[in-house]
């Protein structure tokens, strides 16, 4: 059976981010990836020479997953706002556990800083484009973020999203 390239990266990945996650960038070694994803270290060397590569591969990722979350949040029209609010919470997606990853290396890596301020910026650019209006936009990402936040500490309540869909709903949105 030939071997797939691409799944074996993406295996690596999520092994890294995952110990991002569990252990932060210190128990994110490579012997630890490589083990985690069931792969040699050899094998590991073959996709990503160092941990530097191994990072820059998760921040791509990254970048990749905001391009495609842009591109859902355009596909909902009228409903872009909405959009970004109901998924702002969601937690255990691909994208959620990259953006835990770069959060977890932006603690000492520039490059992560700037790919979490990337990702800001897409959302917010999206945002703006569909309300025609920087203050509101900024306020609805601001919400997204304390109803992610509140998901990722367990302190969500179930009906935050229905207050906001009111205000909003208020606000003529």
């Amino acid at each position: 059976m030939a071997r797939n390239p691409t799944a074996t990266k993406e295996k690596l990945l999520d092994a890294f981010d995952t110990l991002l996650d569990e252990h932060g960038t210190a128990g994110a070694t490579l012997d630890a990836v490589a083990a985690k994803a069931g792969v040699s270290k050899g094998g590991l060397l073959y996709h990503f020479g160092s941990k530097a590569e191994l990072i820059k591969g998760s921040l791509e990722r990254l970048d990749r997953l905001v391009a495609e979350d842009v591109e859902e949040m355009n596909a909902a029209g009228e409903r872009l706002h909405y959009y970004y609010l109901e998924t702002s919470a969601e937690v255990g997606t691909p994208l959620d556990r990259s953006l835990i990853a770069a959060g977890c290396l932006a603690l000492e890596n520039e490059d992560a800083k700037a790919a979490l301020r990337r990702t800001r910026e897409a959302w917010f650019d999206a945002l703006n484009n569909h309300l025609g209006d920087a203050d509101l936009a900024m306020t609805i990402q601001l919400i997204g973020d304390g109803m992610y936040f509140n998901q990722n500490f367990g302190l969500s309540q179930d009906e935050a999203l229905d207050h906001v869909k009111r205000v909003l709903s208020r606000l003529g949105l």
